[in-house]
């Protein structure tokens, strides 16, 4: 009989733009930082008793090598005993941690873990691959490790190593999605960011980072408008109509969740934001990847015994508009309006391995604070994957 795995709670700190507000902080320091104000602010919490650490890590090539996670947890002054894992699903990095703590915490390998992302694309370094002979007369080629495909296997087909914003550009003549209707997802995300940060909404998730004056998320633009967006020029394809403006932008932050079991729970004395009900994976082509959270949204609802009409809220992560939009068309029983209803990626940010616990943790403060319910975190990725979480509170 499999136990019940609980968000017991979950914290991040603000995402900072490219080069900006945490652009001087290293990743492991991110890391640490979440883990360190977790552990803080549960009362009653012997740091000994966490069992496990596991981070997402989109890059893993910089200052984020040999095990991000593990780094953090010493980093964070947990004892030496307290294990640590990192995984890399690209975006859903940081929604594949906190799936694997859900897992270990259900089947009894584990009973409290730390499960979190994080990614400083700020400082992702340059790579220089080794040469194939020694002595080479010729140039080499330094790549950066920021975004994207890079240093493609020649056997991989090149209509699926196109770039991320290409592939939005393919779901929005396969959707028919206007640039209008871009444009206009992208304001909402702004405005709504910017009412829930008014509103005190974020307070209970958000850490500010020490050492850097960033208390708020970076990337939020209060004042944007269509009119705005609508002179922007296409970023990836001269008739496009994918813009600076209704895409993601590159970002650095962390985020992390407490996963324990029920009985952990009533050790600590502590009321859980949520239950984690079911999880979904799904694959599609890699040039359509933003596609990828449907069928696995499908998946965890199934799982879950509910249907998109029971849900309160999701958290839907905002590579692009055009590729939530697509989302959004083929699930024609979710009410839209429910859906990133504190501003989603394009205002928030995208800090890739961080992204998906960060969506999770919101959703749980989102339906605690609201009452209780169904919700749904869902995230695509690239080379085409999704990941969904279903939450009960």
């Amino acid at each position: 009989m499999s136990n019940g795995a609980y968000v017991l709670d979950a914290v991040r700190t603000p995402i900072g733009r490219y080069g900006k507000g945490l652009a001087a902080v290293r990743p492991d320091d991110l890391a640490a930082h979440v883990v360190r104000t977790l552990v803080e602010r549960t009362s009653g919490l012997d740091p000994a008793r966490i069992e496990d650490v596991a981070f997402g890590d989109a890059n893993g090539a910089g200052e984020d090598n040999r095990n991000v996670a593990r780094m953090a947890a010493l980093l964070a002054g947990l004892p030496t005993s307290v294990a640590g894992s990192t995984v890399n699903r690209l975006c859903g990095s940081g929604l594949e941690a906190a799936i694997g703590a859900s897992r270990a915490v259900q089947t009894g390998d584990n009973d409290l873990v730390i499960a979190g992302g994080v990614e400083s694309m700020s400082r992702a370094p340059w790579v220089l691959q080794k040469p194939e002979k020694a002595y080479p007369n010729g140039h080499e080629t330094l790549h950066s490790t920021t975004l994207g495909w890079r240093m493609v296997n020649p056997e991989m087909p090149e209509r699926w190593t196109i770039a991320l914003g290409a592939s939005a550009e393919l779901l929005a003549d396969r959707y028919e999605i206007s640039r209008d209707e871009q444009d206009a997802f992208a304001v909402r995300s702004h405005r709504r960011a910017a009412a829930a940060w008014e509103a005190g909404l974020f307070d209970a998730e958000v850490a500010a980072v020490p050492g850097t004056e960033l208390t708020r998320d970076e990337g939020i633009r209060p004042d944007s408008s269509t009119e705005k967006l609508a002179g922007l020029k296409p970023a990836f394809r001269a008739d496009g109509t994918v813009t600076a403006g209704n895409s993601s932008p590159l970002n650095d932050g962390a985020s992390a969740l407490l996963i324990g079991s029920e009985s952990v729970a009533g050790d600590l004395g502590a009321q859980p934001l949520a239950r984690i009900a079911a999880r979904g994976v799904a694959g599609v082509d890699p040039d359509v990847l933003g596609i990828g959270p449907v069928e696995a949204a499908n998946t965890a609802l199934r799982r879950a015994g509910i249907g998109w009409s029971d849900l309160a809220a999701v958290e839907l992560n905002v590579a692009f508009a055009a590729q939530s939009l697509a989302c959004l068309a083929e699930w024609p029983e979710l009410d839209p309006e429910i859906v990133n209803v504190q501003g989603g990626a394009i205002a928030i940010g995208h800090p890739l391995g961080a992204s998906g616990a960060r969506i999770l943790g919101s959703l749980a403060h989102q339906l605690r604070r609201n009452g209780g319910g169904w919700g749904l975190a869902a995230i695509c990725i690239g080379v085409g994957q999704g990941l969904a979480v279903v939450l009960e509170a």
